[in-house]
């Protein structure tokens, strides 16, 4: 790979992690039971190690769709008013696997203390109610798109990018 090549391969890694950085929410499709696909969104923490955490409502119909069918895929994408050409806007995709985490999973508290921190006083009140879920969806492939012809794969890994 040639210098140029990994210095843009390295400003497009950086682009990919600021746009995933300046999301509070992401876009979330999920499939029902009976293979209906269904998109919407939700607000998310991430952990160190990659891993979205959601917590959301049985009243949503994602709810049921993640706990029937527990793969989901998550997009991340520019504003429209920030995107110089709407049929190309930056965008990252990931697919990814969904776990419910129970009221005795270890890491329960803290995911929903991580959500309260970014959200606030919402998520206490949240809390309280019994048809709230809270799923860890962990990437297994990511792609981000930043133009025409400008396609690459994530390495769920470590976050890093190479051509496709």
């Amino acid at each position: 790979m040639s210098q140029h090549t990994k210095k843009e391969l390295e400003d497009f890694t950086k682009s990919c992690h600021e746009l995933i950085a300046s999301q509070q929410t992401f876009i979330l499709s999920t499939v029902s039971a009976d293979g209906v696909p269904d998109i919407s969104y939700a607000p998310f923490v991430r952990d160190h190690a990659g891993v979205f955490y959601i917590y959301v409502s049985e009243l949503a119909s994602h709810t049921a769709n993640l706990l029937n069918n527990p793969r989901a895929s998550v997009m991340f994408i520019r504003p429209e008013s920030e995107s110089p050409n709407l049929f190309a806007r930056e965008r990252a995709v990931f697919s990814c696997r969904v776990k419910e985490l129970t009221r005795d999973d270890e890491i329960y508290t803290t995911r929903l203390n991580a959500l309260q921190d970014k959200f606030g006083e919402v998520v206490s009140l949240l809390r309280s109610l019994s048809d709230f879920h809270l799923f860890a969806l962990d990437p297994e492939s990511g792609r981000y798109v930043v133009g025409f012809g400008r396609i690459f794969t994530i390495n769920v890994n470590d976050g890093s990018l190479s051509f496709i």
